[in-house]
């Protein structure tokens, strides 16, 4: 079952190797968990693209459904979902993000 919604998501997370979908900006996270994803983030120095999910409603309420996680922020590489804040905490912090940033950020 398909909808322009979730074509959009699909979409989004195929053209962007790195996405974060997160409440707020990188620069204005608007909660805790942002925040600490977008810092966890930033520390790599790998680029990345986001969607404020506060601003698209429809993306928040059909995003959960596409990934099979129901909180945010949602962090998708290579089409892949990673996980949310603490999982991205911990792979920054543990150094195993960095591989599949690197590789995102490879041509392909």
């Amino acid at each position: 079952m398909s909808s322009p919604v979730i074509e959009q998501i699909q979409k989004q997370i195929a053209e962007n190797p790195v996405i974060l979908y997160m409440k707020g900006v990188p620069d204005a996270p608007e909660c805790g968990f942002s925040a600490a994803a977008v810092a966890a983030l930033k520390s790599t120095g790998h680029e990345f693209a986001y969607v404020n999910v506060l601003k698209a409603p429809m993306i928040r309420e059909r995003l959960p459904s596409v990934s099979r996680w129901p909180t945010f922020p949602q962090l998708f590489i290579k089409g892949e979902l990673i996980g949310g804040s603490d999982i991205v905490v911990a792979m920054v912090k543990d150094g195993s993000l960095l591989p599949l940033l690197a590789a995102a950020s490879q041509p392909a």
